[in-house]
């Protein structure tokens, strides 16, 4: 699988440094051209022509950060594109982006609002720990995680290979214990919001920190697993990254926008 890093962190802010500005995109995560992962990036992230190959979009949760970029999404497709895109989530996710997002207040109805055939997104409601199919040879099963908010996790197989998205989450079991068990477990992607000093924060708003981190990934039993840190809060980037070099984990990646990675 080919994943393009469209965006790495808990916000968006442009950041400007001894060589020049850089930027932090919400997370949003585009596999194989056609899956997004949660899509806080997935627009802003995108040319025209590679949002227009976009049939799928898989939403951890329904937090901001992680669904913003659907509505220009569909502004930039409207009258563009024959197929729809499908919006996938747990139940409680989907109806809550229908009744606080597309509800003819804040933004257009787009899954009832009628194109020339048919509207532009279909949503698909998922059954927590049930594997399902998608278009491409994917399948994609939601695992419950521990956030303020209904919440899941991903493992996300083809025929080769699979990798785990935790979500947001903080002190959480079900995901670690489906981890050990998965068969050509290739890397895991987990979240890091705060340093170490911002623990309260963490804690209230169940994240983790570099410390949580490392209890969170120990609990899967293969310290040999290529760790993927997502989701850190652009203005404490850089204590973020000091902190997990601290930590005693061989094979570990902060991610970055524009990054692509083969799994």
């Amino acid at each position: 699988m080919k994943i393009r890093v469209l965006g790495s962190h808990g916000s968006d802010l442009l950041i400007q440094g001894p060589n020049g500005s850089t930027i932090c995109r919400s997370v949003g995560f585009l596999v194989n051209d056609e899956l997004m992962v949660d899509a806080g990036t997935l627009a802003s992230g995108l040319t025209l022509e590679e949002q227009i190959r976009v049939k799928h979009i898989l939403l951890s949760h329904l937090h901001l950060d992680h669904i913003k970029g659907i509505p220009p999404l569909v502004d930039n497709l409207s009258g563009l594109v024959d197929h729809q895109v499908v919006v996938a989530s747990l139940s409680s996710v989907v109806a809550g982006l229908q009744k606080h997002v597309f509800n003819d207040m804040v933004f257009p109805n787009f899954f009832d609002l009628q194109g020339p055939r048919h509207s532009i997104l279909r949503a698909r409601g998922l059954e927590a720990k049930k594997e399902v199919s998608l278009s491409g040879g994917i399948s994609i099963t939601p695992i419950p995680v521990n956030h303020t908010v209904e919440t899941v996790g991903f493992v996300i197989r083809d025929d080769s290979a699979a990798w785990i998205y935790s979500g947001d989450t903080h002190h959480t079991e079900e995901i670690w214990q489906v981890a050990a068990r998965t068969p050509n477990l290739k890397g895991v992607f987990i979240e890091v919001s705060f340093p170490d000093s911002m623990m309260d924060i963490a804690i209230q708003s169940k994240h983790l920190t570099p410390t949580l981190l490392a209890q969170e990934f120990r609990k899967i039993g293969k310290p040999d697993l290529p760790l993927f840190v997502y989701h850190m809060k652009p203005t404490v980037r850089d204590q973020i990254m000091q902190e997990i070099a601290q930590l005693e984990i061989p094979h570990v990646t902060i991610l970055q926008e524009g990054q692509t990675l083969e799994i």
